[in-house]
C-alpha cells in the first residue's frame, strides 16, 4: 500500500503528534549517530519535546555536548569578526576609489576648461606650451579625419558617376535599337502603300 505524502503542518491529534514525534526523534538521532561514525564528524544534537523534555546526542570523542556548543559559539564569533574586518576593508577601498575617481574627474574638467581657453591665468609657460601642442595635435587629427571623409565622398561620387554613365550608355543603345526598328517599320509601311497604289492603277 502506497503511503500518502505527509502534509507539513501541525498534527492536531495529540496522540498522533506524540507518536510522530517519537518516531522522527529516533530517526533523527540515528542519522546523527551514522553521520558521526561514517564521516568522523563532530555532531551535537539537541531536541526538546512539546512538554519540555530534553533529548540530546553527541559523538563519543566529545567530553560533552557543551564542548561542541562552545566550539560553535567560538567559531561563529570568529567568523563574524572576520566578516566585519573584510567589510571594513572593502568600504575603505571603495572610499579610496571614490576619492581617486573624483580627483581624476577634477583634472579632466580642468584640462577641458584650459583647452577651451578658460582659466589660463594660473598656467605657466610650459603648461601653455603643452596646451598649444595638444590643440595642434587635435587640429591635425581633425584635419586628417576631414580629409579622409572628403576622399571617401569623392570616391562615392565617382562610383555614382560611373553607374550613371553605364546606365546612360545602356539607354542610348536602347534608343538606337528602337530607332532602327522604327525606321524599318516606317520604310516597310511606305513600300506597302506604294505597292497598293500601283496595284490600284492597274
Amino acid at each position: 500500500m502506497v503511503r500518502g505524502k505527509t502534509q507539513m503542518k501541525r498534527i492536531e491529534n495529540a496522540t498522533s503528534r506524540q507518536v510522530t514525534f517519537s518516531k522522527r526523534r529516533s530517526g533523527l538521532l540515528k542519522k546523527a549517530f551514522e553521520l558521526s561514525v561514517l564521516c568522523d564528524a563532530e555532531v551535537a544534537l539537541i531536541i526538546f519535546s512539546p512538554k519540555g523534555r530534553l533529548y540530546e546526542f553527541s559523538n563519543s570523542r566529545c567530553l560533552s555536548i557543551s564542548k561542541t556548543i562552545e566550539r560553535y559559539q567560538r567559531n561563529t564569533k570568529e567568523q563574524k569578526g572576520s566578516g566585519r574586518e573584510e567589510a571594513e576593508e572593502n568600504l575603505q577601498h571603495l572610499k579610496e576609489e571614490a576619492v581617486s575617481m573624483s580627483q581624476k574627474i577634477e583634472l579632466i574638467e580642468a584640462s577641458k576648461r584650459k583647452l577651451l581657453g578658460d582659466c589660463l591665468e594660473s598656467c605657466s609657460i610650459n603648461e601653455l606650451q603643452l596646451i598649444e601642442e595638444q590643440l595642434e595635435k587635435s587640429l591635425h587629427n581633425i584635419r586628417a579625419r576631414k580629409t579622409l571623409l572628403y576622399k571617401e565622398k569623392i570616391e562615392q561620387l565617382k562610383e555614382e558617376e560611373k553607374i550613371l554613365t553605364e546606365e546612360n550608355q545602356k539607354l542610348r543603345e536602347k534608343v538606337k535599337y528602337y530607332t532602327h526598328i522604327y525606321i524599318y517599320i516606317f520604310i516597310s509601311y511606305i513600300n506597302v502603300l506604294f505597292l497598293c497604289r500601283l496595284y490600284s492603277l492597274h
